[in-house]
């Protein structure tokens, strides 16, 4: 595996990383668990110092780590900078909340005799995260900022192409105040996944990315009987209702689907529009698609970023070209994308039949696909009608209604009137293909600990 950082609007390589070798791997690993025997009893206040250092860094710092987002990976500024204060906000979640979190918790028994029994959260020990491009900080963040919190100490395993995204995970930390070994960013071959996740000092295992890898990486903690979870992909539903607000809802839509350049497993992939208000919509989607601006992410006026890198933007061309031989519609939209850089041109899929496959793909940047709901209740159907269940969003001028709808719709997260929500403060994470357990929140800095029961029992032996 390559560890390059490739800038992806000018497709200059600009700096390389050597793969580690399995003796610096398993070398990281002991040095983890070292380092966890100190740290799981570490006290909450010395950690949420830590924590509180890692926000204040973050924030001081903006301008640099947004930086090298919009370098490794394309990310236009503005969403770069969101994106840093957005991790910051979660290291300060945590140092705030994770005590909190993680208090015992003194059962109500059915009978006395069972005694004082008390559930306490203790850490597993050492964890890989395995992590993906789109959001080099944040998707870090999501996972560190909890399991550090909770005792545990970690591996990081970061996408290829944002190396030095990730050298700067491990570097704030460090500077932050974590003691050494308890944060070790690891340049790991993907072979290399199964040696971490066998070792027997590493307790599990966190991933975001692709159903391949998930696939992988489940099956290969579940033989080793480690714990895992997964946040892979999403073809979000974006609900518009016959009375929703069309100006509002047509703006949500548009940035929806097309932050991030539309890399973002939560985007708004699949509109789904009452009948009623269907042309209107795609009116009025088709102009605001079109008023995009692709250009230098460095550039303040660019509001539609490259893809990651060049054989990501070839992928998703040859994917547009598969739906259109399947059977869909493609209408490009709004002025020609620059040819220097990895940008694919805005892509509209309509007239997607029931019998077409593409149906079920998630496309990874500007394309939309746009459904056709009889009614109501159709559109939960076609809403529901997909392998993957990450989130979604309904539309509608009745946001009681929305809620009754958004119950209907079988995923992880739904949201009423607005096409996502990605704070500190609330759960992450999807049903079916699109993995299992969820990040932030009490569920997130709960999943790799151990539920363990103390009951203090006062009676005598039966014999």
């Amino acid at each position: 595996m390559t560890y390059a950082t490739t800038n992806p609007y000018t497709g200059e390589v600009l700096k390389t990383f050597p793969d580690a070798t399995d003796i610096e791997i398993n070398k990281a690993i002991e040095d983890a668990n070292t380092a966890f025997l100190a740290w799981k009893s570490t006290s909450f206040a010395e950690r949420a110092k830590i924590m509180h250092k890692a926000a204040d860094l973050l924030r001081k710092n903006i301008d640099d780590y947004a930086k090298l987002l919009t370098l490794e990976m394309g990310k236009i500024t503005g969403e770069a900078k969101a994106e840093v204060e957005l991790s910051a906000a979660i290291f300060e979640y945590y140092a705030v909340n994770a005590e909190k979190l993680l208090a015992p918790e003194k059962l109500v028994v059915a009978d006395p005799a069972e005694g004082d029994a008390v559930i306490v959260h203790d850490p597993l020990g050492v964890l890989l995260a395995v992590e993906p491009w789109n959001f080099p900080y944040y998707q870090v963040a999501r996972i560190i900022a909890p399991q550090l919190s909770a005792g545990n100490t970690m591996l990081l395993k970061h996408a290829g192409i944002v190396p030095q995204s990730a050298a700067a995970c491990e570097k704030l930390m460090l500077e932050a105040g974590l003691p050494k070994g308890v944060f070790q960013n690891l340049y790991a071959a993907h072979s290399q996944t199964e040696l971490i996740i066998n070792h027997p000092l590493v307790r599990g295992v966190a991933l975001t990315g692709s159903e391949g890898a998930g696939a992988i990486i489940a099956s290969t903690a579940g033989k080793a009987l480690k714990k895992s979870t997964l946040e892979l992909g999403g073809a979000d539903a974006f609900v518009v209702l016959a009375d929703a607000e069309m100006e509002k809802t047509i703006n949500w839509a548009v940035f929806g689907r097309h932050w991030n350049g539309g890399q973002v497993c939560v985007s708004s992939k699949r509109m789904i529009i009452a009948d009623e208000v269907y042309d209107e919509f795609l009116e009025g989607y088709t102009k605001g698609v079109a008023e995009l601006r692709a250009g230098d992410p460095f550039d303040p006026a660019t509001t539609l970023a490259p893809l990651s890198s060049q054989s990501a933007a070839d992928d998703l061309k040859e994917k547009i070209k598969e739906a259109i031989k399947l059977g869909a519609k493609a209408t490009e939209v709004g002025p020609k994308v620059p040819t220097q850089g990895a940008f694919v041109q805005p892509t509209i899929l309509t007239d997607i039949g029931e019998d077409n496959p593409a149906r079920d793909w998630e496309f990874f940047g500007p394309v939309s696909m746009i459904f056709r709901a009889k009614d109501e209740e159709d559109a939960i159907r076609i809403a529901n009608d997909s392998p993957f269940g990450l989130g979604g969003s309904v539309f509608t001028s009745d946001p009681q209604h929305g809620f009754e709808v958004a119950k209907k719709i079988s995923t992880g997260m739904v949201f009423v009137n607005h096409p996502t929500m990605v704070k500190a403060d609330l759960p992450f994470g999807g049903v079916r293909r699109s993995g299992y357990g969820r990040e932030l929140l009490g569920l997130g800095i709960k999943e790799f600990v151990n539920h363990k029961l103390i009951d203090v029992v006062d009676i005598n032996a039966p014999f």
